[in-house]
């Protein structure tokens, strides 16, 4: 971003917005004795009414930055149906209608919310800071990707927001891997009418792992298990909580896992988030239900919960699609948008290039969007054996033609998909270190135990053809592997592309181990999107089958099994 831009993008945000970015709140709640301190109380009578009350809770995650409403993809009788879904503006409209109608709702957001756009990029997230302060959320849950900028911006775009932010998990690094504070207060409470919820927030912490691990450099991240039945236990019987909610940003599988650990007694709720999938029943667990609100503000979660003289007798949930066409936009959430891009939407809105088909990224397996960038990378560098690109989820569909009959893509649309614009890297494997890799990679995709799989789906490649089990046990799941139409050879050496990721040792690429002669190229994932593009003009990025699964579906939706869900 240009000196020019950046005092466009303040001079716009006006007095309120600059103010709440360069005055952050930076000091964090961090002891059980300041969390005490944030709960929030819509009585001031502290016993509770006699007579019946209705909570609602609202829970959106996810939205990685998408401001305005967008194509979204829907698994109705076994095929793609896409509507208009999200965008701010909608999104306010809609749960101003919801508060309408039961004042006494309380709104959350549990994560990923300063990532995922050109915007954002632009900003470093700054832009975000007005519009989430203007929704009149009551409570945040940092998201893996809150740490994108590093620590120190993380704590100032978090402590810009003017509700309170919990985390149970998240310690300052004092150095040596020894464990300081908690960065955000352990726990909330809100208080309505003499009935208490209270909040506890676990996020991934898996983070220095999943991702490149000096975004979270200063941080130590702690299991759930580690203090969960603690705070539960304060939130039960010292602060005599009616209810007991966990935000998490986790993935749904580590959250099903968690509900079914003994630490999990005596909480009610886990609202999810982290995987965008789309519980519309609530699962079931041993301790708790579990749910999760979808992506991109496509959806909001409402839980209502019926209250006879202090005691919840009944509840009900919802998963509620915001149905863009049908909301009318909020004027004021509007103006504060346009605000907000208006120094950058010109480059934003640039047309790059033009797909022939619909663009999504739902498919476990394979998908177009991941094609179209596999076949940029092997177009740039057709002396490559392997190219590779990361199981990544976020981005929302692309599907409306414009004017030529063909879906616009856009520079901003790059940023959807690739919203980090890592070098491109090269490097020598073996044969052998390949198919331990895919091995370890489907693992983490499909493990038995949930507790073990990572968030992502399978890793998408170009130049090598697999056909694997996905519910094999590990170590057998892989069946066939060929490269440029050969059976890999274990003793054989083959050159890899994927993108380098910062902090990764030298001899890591892609989560390999052990490559050897591993060197950055003079390319960025950007710029070769957009050579790509410029070249091809009109792509059309189907699906080539180089990875089969055997005892699956190809459109596979979901790496959840064992519970009764279904991602439609």
């Amino acid at each position: 971003m240009s000196n020019q831009q950046r005092r466009n993008f303040l001079k716009t945000l006006g007095t309120a917005g600059v103010a709440s970015i360069l005055s952050p709140h930076l000091l964090a709640q961090s002891n059980d004795q300041q969390a005490v301190l944030s709960t929030t109380t819509q009585s001031s009578n502290q016993t509770a009414k006699k007579g019946t009350l209705t909570l609602q809770l609202l829970q959106t995650t996810d939205v990685h930055c998408q401001i305005h409403s967008h194509d979204e993809l829907f698994w109705e009788d076994g095929k793609a149906v896409f509507r208009k879904t999200g965008g701010y503006a909608e999104l306010q409209t809609f749960l101003k209608q919801l508060k309408k109608r039961n004042p006494n709702t309380f709104l959350v957001d549990t994560g990923d919310m300063f990532q995922g756009s050109q915007l954002s990029v632009e900003t470093s997230g700054q832009a975000f800071v007005p519009i989430l302060n203007a929704m009149d959320y009551q409570l945040y849950l940092p998201g893996n990707w809150e740490v994108i900028y590093g620590k120190q911006k993380m704590q100032q775009l978090m402590g810009s927001l003017r509700a309170p932010k919990v985390c149970t998990n998240m310690y300052h690094d004092l150095g040596n891997g020894q464990k300081g504070e908690l960065i955000f207060q352990p726990y909330h409470i809100w208080e309505n009418q003499g009935v208490k919820i209270g909040f506890l927030g676990y996020t991934d912490p898996l983070v220095p792992i999943r991702q490149s691990p000096n975004y979270s450099k200063g941080i130590i991240y702690t299991k759930p298990e580690e203090n969960l039945a603690h705070y539960v236990d304060v939130l039960r019987n010292q602060e005599q909580c009616a209810v007991v909610i966990i935000l998490a940003h986790l993935g749904l599988s580590q959250q099903i896992a968690l509900a079914n650990d003994p630490s999990c007694k005596g909480v009610d709720y886990i609202f999810g988030g982290d995987t965008h999938e789309r519980v519309r029943v609530p699962i079931q667990c041993t301790y708790s239900k579990v749910v999760e609100p979808g992506a991109f503000g496509s959806f909001v979660g409402s839980l209502e919960l019926d209250f006879v003289d202090g005691k919840m007798v009944a509840e009900r949930y919802e998963l509620l699609e915001v149905e863009a066409d049908s909301l009318k936009p909020d004027a004021a959430m509007m103006q504060i948008l346009k605000n907000n891009e208006s120094s950058f939407a010109d480059e934003i809105n640039k047309v790059v290039g033009y797909s022939t088909l619909p663009l999504y990224r739902y498919f476990v397996v394979e998908n177009p969007i991941d094609t179209m960038i596999l076949n940029a990378l092997d177009w740039r560098f057709p002396e490559i054996d392997i190219v590779l690109s990361n199981g990544f989820r976020f981005c929302p569909p692309r599907t409306t033609p414009d004017h030529t009959g063909n879906i616009p893509i856009t520079k901003g649309f790059i940023f959807d998909m690739l919203p980090v614009d890592a070098t491109v890297r090269t490097a020598q494997v073996t044969g052998q270190q390949i198919t331990n890799w895919l091995e370890k990679e489907l693992n983490n995709v499909f493990a038995k135990d949930a507790s073990k799989r990572f968030g992502g789906w399978v890793i998408k490649f170009k130049g090598m053809e697999v056909e694997f089990l996905a519910f094999a046990e590990q170590g057998k799941r892989v069946q066939k592997i060929q490269i440029s139409g050969k059976p890999l050879d274990l003793n054989q050496t083959y050159s890899i592309l994927a993108c380098e990721r910062d902090g990764d040792p030298e001899d890591m690429l892609c989560r390999i181990r052990g490559v050897k002669n591993a060197q950055n190229t003079a390319y960025t994932l950007h710029n070769v999107m957009e050579s790509y593009l410029s070249t091809h003009q009109i792509v059309t990025p189907t699906p080539q089958g180089n990875a089969k699964v055997l005892d699956a579906p190809q459109t596979l939706l979901s790496q959840v099994t064992g519970v009764p869900y279904e991602f439609r």
